[in-house]
């Protein structure tokens, strides 16, 4: 198991290799002038001299991948364009947001998908089945954008005063106060040390954070506030786990070794949960671990509409005023966050069927 795990992580180092290149050369090819989306069209020649000198981007290209990459190693992820601010600084506020978001829809589309491809599976060519596969086949074809607004319209206006009704936008309600964990239980932790770091990252993920305090009020809150956006993300992934549970499922049940579990006179749901669903979940996980990438990467519609400020509508912020050091950094972190995602697929994969690990 050691020596699979080991194999895996050494096949991921060309990949962040590979990843690091790209997000720097597509910074680059991006069109127009960084100064003048940064400081406004108006921003003199002198000025933008001044820019370019100080953010380094007067020296040849690979002088800058150099030191990109140098600075990378150190932790160091350089300083906003647009905010004037350090983009780990950024990163410590937005990602947790995306994370949050993405973590909630992979969640309600995992435990929701896995149950209607099961008893799709289970119930084949009943009503239950076309049912299903109805629904994960509309799932598919729903654009987010579309999907988010009619769940705002109907949760929100057409709900509004009964116990259904919930919040359309925002990560909280106003007013409510949400302390960080450091002021929550009292700690002085040095800035830029790593514990500070970590509960800062924390913090920003608000139902972990109001759940690790006790803030019974804020964390019910922010569950409300993320119901809809989680099920507006978590749609289209729900449908394909649906399909792909279902698939999967039937081909194992029609197994040899599922026949004689049948034949020793185990009941239906022992065969399917203790024999079927083990070797069933094996594509299912990749489809999952899949979706998690994808969610990370493309919230940018969801976080419009729910008017959440996370890494997809910052990322497309910072396309859109040229802000290289924003783009490259949290195009990284994404990236990143996908192979080690991936890196945990394999070794699930390990864990389910031992013939890999041992392949």
């Amino acid at each position: 198991m050691i020596r699979y795990i080991v194999q895996r992580l050494l096949t991921a180092i060309p990949v962040l290799v590979g990843i690091l290149f790209v997000t720097f050369a597509m910074a680059r090819l991006l069109p127009s002038d960084p100064c003048r989306a940064a400081l406004g069209e108006r921003a003199t020649d002198t000025l933008c001299n001044a820019f370019i000198e100080r953010n380094g981007l007067d020296k040849p290209i690979p002088v800058q991948f150099a030191i990109y990459a140098r600075d990378i190693l150190r932790g160091n992820l350089g300083n906003s364009f647009r905010y004037g601010r350090p983009v780990t600084d950024l990163l410590l506020e937005r990602l947790p947001v995306t994370i949050e978001l993405a973590l909630a829809a992979l969640v309600f589309a995992t435990v929701f998908g896995v149950l209607l491809g099961t008893i799709s599976a289970v119930r084949r060519n009943s009503a239950a089945d076309v049912g299903t596969m109805l629904f994960a086949n509309a799932g598919v074809s729903m654009p987010v954008f579309w999907l988010g607004l009619m769940l705002a319209y109907v949760f929100a206006l057409l709900l509004k005063g009964t116990p259904f009704w919930l919040p359309p936008s925002g990560r909280n309600s106003p007013g409510l106060i949400l302390p960080s964990l450091i002021e929550a239980w009292n700690l002085h932790v040095q800035t830029g040390t790593p514990p500070y770091t970590i509960l800062i990252f924390i913090s920003n993920m608000h139902l972990v954070s109001s759940l690790l305090t006790g803030n019974w009020v804020a964390f019910g809150d922010t569950a409300k506030h993320l119901i809809l956006p989680a099920m507006a993300l978590g749609t289209i992934p729900l449908a394909l786990i649906a399909r792909m549970t279902r698939s999967s499922l039937l081909e194992v049940l029609g197994l040899d070794y599922i026949r004689t579990a049948r034949a020793k006179g185990l009941k239906e749901q022992a065969v399917v949960l203790r024999h079927a669903m083990r070797n069933a979940m094996i594509p299912v996980i990749t489809i999952v671990g899949l979706s998690l990438g994808a969610l990370l990467g493309g919230a940018v519609l969801t976080e419009t509409i729910f008017n959440l400020t996370g890494v997809g509508r910052t990322l497309f912020d910072a396309i859109q005023a040229r802000d290289y050091t924003i783009v490259q950094a949290f195009t990284l972190v994404i990236a990143v966050i996908f192979v080690v995602v991936n890196l945990f697929v394999d070794i699930m994969y390990a864990f389910l069927d031992p013939r890999i690990r041992l392949s």
